[in-house]
C-alpha cells in the first residue's frame, strides 16, 4: 500500500484540453464523485472541480493517475477543501451573510 501511495505522490499534475470538448487530467489520485455535470477529483495539487455538459468518462488510468474526460467544458476550479465547498457556496449562506 506505501508503494501505491509514493508512487501517487510522485505524479505531475498537468490540465490539457482540446477545443473545450476533450479534457485531460494528470497526477489524479482519486475521483470523488462525478455525474454528467461535474467532476471531482483529488489531485496531487488539491481539489479539482470540472464543470460542463454530457460529461463522460472516457479513460481512468489508476496506475498513471491520468483521466481523461469528454463532453462541453464549462469550467474547471481548485478547492481547498471539497467538504466545506457545499456549505460555503449554499444559498441561504450567501443570502444571511
Amino acid at each position: 500500500m506505501d508503494k501505491v501511495d509514493n508512487l501517487v505522490g510522485n505524479y505531475n499534475h498537468g490540465i490539457n484540453m482540446v477545443e473545450r470538448k476533450n479534457l485531460i487530467v494528470t497526477g489524479v489520485k482519486k475521483i470523488e464523485n462525478f455525474d454528467s455535470e461535474e467532476f471531482l477529483l483529488e489531485t496531487t495539487m488539491g481539489y479539482l472541480v470540472i464543470k460542463g455538459t454530457d460529461l463522460e468518462l472516457v479513460k481512468l488510468d489508476t496506475m498513471q493517475g491520468n483521466v481523461s474526460i469528454k463532453g462541453l467544458i464549462i469550467s474547471f476550479t481548485y478547492v481547498e477543501d471539497h467538504k466545506t465547498k457545499n456549505k460555503e457556496n449554499s444559498i441561504f449562506n450567501r443570502l444571511f451573510k
